[in-house]
């Protein structure tokens, strides 16, 4: 089976990366293409993948293509490849709010899969959402699964909503734990704690909460009832929370991204 990636940005490399190790390709080289001539001399150090900088030297030789160009690239990408393509392959899109009818219309392939992935995919542990037409037998769903599984888990989904909500869930969210931590961090500056300190007391809080909820059947509410005593610290710092509609607010900035994602989807 050969795989192209079309697109050597910071994901499209992190899925060119993880599929390279995966049992599914049997030791054969990820085809990579890319016009940066100076990402082109990186790819060609690197031996197990193929670099490319024209189409049809490698759009014809694949079964499984993988769109990762800024979404205002993909028409243009859409209008190039689509000459070399044929009925049998399969076009997997991890373009944000690029969506199915748009990617069939543009490249003509009726086999598709729109995938979501997020940031942590670039240490593998990342979270990709992903929708496949009813065209991608269930064998072919199973082999994008295992390929997009090489960076981390996912999970296929039944409706394009779910793919533009999960963009406002797993997508963008690693952007609000991030906020949530540089808000922590400056407080730790301004309680007279280093740098340094403040990052060490907030980062391993963060995987230390992590690795609890992962380890154990409990929800987050009941966690903090386990922390939170009445009249503690921990307790006030909740209150003051709820006091200023924390909860909500987060809510909102989710369903923010969500429609954004609509919108995107629309233009």
């Amino acid at each position: 089976m050969k795989v192209l990636v079309i697109g050597a940005g910071n994901m499209g490399l992190t899925y060119a990366e993880g599929m390279s190790k995966s049992k599914r390709l049997n030791n054969e080289n990820i085809m990579v293409l890319d016009k940066s001539e100076e990402k082109l001399k990186e790819l060609h150090q690197i031996s197990y993948f193929d670099a490319f900088e024209d189409f049809k030297d490698c759009v014809p030789q694949a079964d499984i293509i993988f769109i990762a160009v800024k979404p205002y690239h993909s028409e243009s990408v859409f209008e190039e490849i689509k000459l070399f393509l044929n009925p049998k392959q399969i076009a997997v899109s991890v373009m944000a709010g690029v969506t199915i009818q748009t990617i069939q219309e543009g490249t003509g392939l009726t086999k598709v899969v729109r995938a979501m992935p997020n940031l942590p995919a670039q240490i593998g542990q990342g979270l990709t959402s992903f929708i496949a037409t009813k065209e991608v037998s269930n064998d072919e769903a199973l082999i994008v699964e295992d390929l997009l599984n090489t960076t981390g888990k996912s999970i296929q989904v039944t409706s394009e909503r779910f793919i533009d909500a999960s963009t406002g869930i797993s997508g963008s969210g690693p952007a609000y734990v991030f906020y949530f931590m540089q808000s922590m961090m400056e407080a730790a500056t301004e309680m007279g704690f280093s740098k340094e300190e403040g990052t060490l007391l907030v980062s391993q809080t963060f995987k230390g909460a992590v690795e609890l909820f992962n380890q154990y059947n409990i929800t987050p509410k009941a966690w903090m009832e386990k922390v939170a005593s009445k009249g503690g610290t921990t307790q006030a710092a909740l209150d003051s929370m709820d006091a200023n509609n924390v909860n909500k607010l987060i809510q909102e900035a989710a369903f923010a991204a969500f429609n954004r994602a609509v919108e995107l989807g629309k233009k």
